[in-house]
């Protein structure tokens, strides 16, 4: 089986992330893995699935989000190298 993309989508606060996250796991078939507090407000939500459905609701977080506050950065990462899960439990 394929790996699973990985989509990280950074928010400036976390009602932002919520409403982000709302619409990407309705808009495309794609798993919540976790979220971070990094901050100065800002709160990064992790995502998984195939590329196109991370990619769809990616698209989709980004748009709700931005309609509440300020998206900072949206990275979809195709096909992860296998030390990435070293980062986080975040990371499926």
């Amino acid at each position: 089986m394929a790996k699973q993309a990985i989509g990280i989508l950074e928010t400036k606060g976390l009602i932002s992330l919520i409403e982000a996250s709302d619409a990407a796991l309705k808009a495309a078939d794609i798993k919540m893995t976790g979220w971070e507090k990094i901050g100065s407000g800002l709160v990064t939500g992790f995502f998984t699935g195939d590329v196109a459905a991370v990619k769809a609701g990616l698209d989709a977080a980004a748009s709700a989000a931005s309609n509440l506050g300020t998206v900072s950065a949206v990275q979809v990462i195709p096909r992860p190298h296998d030390d990435l899960a070293k980062l986080g439990s975040w990371l499926g």
